[in-house]
């Protein structure tokens, strides 16, 4: 049987070498009083001042077209600024998503007017973006989501909740599917909007984790106005639209460097160490990480040629999971210290990874979805 996965060896150009000096540079400056916890939490962090000097830079955007307001560089180039950002350590949440997808969706999908709008803003590290696609009680079942926009005039009125809508909190704006129309097909029917969260009607509601942090949150929408001139692209094209970003959320190296911190200071601890069974271990795990990032530089590679590599995300998306949650037990073991957040740097590491690495499964798409998604590509199911 062959395989229908199309990963291949991709090098770097030689201007996204240059870039990466660059970067590393300015965070060399830029994060020096970010502490370590911080830094720790990578992609969760958030600061809106960081994103205005990252925007200054005019390294948000960097790969969308010149016409649009971006730098019009390559997707490879974007990946070597991300790719340093995430093993710094640097609070990227903020303009995170705007500058991912949802930015693109606009420039791909949108109209001249909320282009001129709205893209200008994430330009500048001012104007933020969250994700309304899951919904409660329809599991990782996106096709079953339930929220309605009805059609009234030229507004439609949306009634219905999203949950797990990371940085909700923060931001200006959501790109949500909505149910516009009953159709057979469980995808048709299904229509994008932008949608303003100040809007009279839209709430939002904070989802606190075991350790004390939000980073989700429950939106909930009641009789909420949304115009017409907020839907992305023609009515019905949701989910068309959705696919499509997949293959943008699911490949990057946020998919897995979030455990990174904490295999940089593991490294440290077992430098000086003459431990077999550690050094061994590091060793495996870093032949996992090199060979995660050669999968998704392809998938960047891939995306840079305008391609859409759907399957082969999602299997990066799925792997990288997997290591990124594996990491702090097997640190854990390792170093045979507990986690704590009033230790040393490592125990540090230890606290902030062991609580949010169970999520690492759940944001962009669950594992039984991927593998659902992976074994249909394969032709299993």
């Amino acid at each position: 049987m062959s395989i229908p996965f199309n990963f291949r060896l991709t090098d770097f150009p030689v201007e996204a070498e240059t870039l990466r000096l660059e970067v590393r540079e300015f965070l060399s400056t830029a994060l020096a009083d970010v502490p370590k916890e911080t830094r720790a939490e990578t992609w969760y962090g958030a600061d809106e001042g960081f994103s205005r000097k990252v925007g200054e830079r005019g390294w948000i955007g960097l790969s969308w077209p010149t016409e649009y307001g971006g730098s019009g560089r390559s997707a490879m180039e974007r990946y070597v600024v991300l790719e340093e950002m995430l093993t710094a350590g640097a609070p990227v949440g903020a303009h995170w998503i705007a500058d991912r997808q949802s930015g693109p969706l606009i420039i791909r999908y949108g109209t001249p007017e909320q282009q001129e709008k709205i893209l200008p803003g994430i330009l500048r590290g001012e104007t933020y973006f969250c994700i309304g696609m899951s919904e409660p009680d329809s599991g990782s079942d996106l096709a079953a989501l339930r929220t309605k926009a009805e059609k009234k005039g030229d507004k439609y009125i949306v009634n219905g909740t999203k949950l797990w809508t990371s940085g909700a909190q923060r931001c200006q704006y959501m790109i949500a599917l909505f149910r516009t129309s009953k159709e057979e097909d469980r995808h048709g029917g299904l229509s994008q909007f932008i949608v303003d969260l100040s809007l009279p009607g839209v709430t939002i509601r904070p989802i606190t984790d075991l350790a004390g942090r939000h980073h989700f949150n429950e939106v909930v929408f009641e009789d909420v106005e949304v115009p017409e001139t907020m839907l992305v692209g023609k009515e019905g094209d949701g989910w068309n639209q959705v696919t499509a970003e997949l293959a943008l959320e699911r490949s990057g190296p946020e998919r897995y460097l979030s455990s990174y911190a904490l295999l940089q200071e593991l490294i440290k601890e077992f430098s000086e160490r003459n431990d077999y069974e550690g050094v061994t271990e590091i060793g495996r795990q870093m032949a996992h990480l090199t060979t995660l990032r050669q999968m998704s530089v392809s998938v960047a590679g891939m995306l840079n040629d305008g391609e859409n590599p759907a399957l082969e995300a999602s299997v990066v998306k799925d792997l990288g999971a997997v290591f990124e949650q594996d990491l702090p037990n097997i640190a854990h073991r390792l170093m045979d210290l507990e986690p704590d957040v009033q230790g040393n740097d490592f125990q540090k590491y230890l606290a902030i990874l062991t609580q949010i690495s169970p999520s690492f499964s759940l944001r962009g798409g669950t594992r039984e979805i991927l593998r659902g998604i992976i074994a249909r590509g394969l032709g299993l199911r």
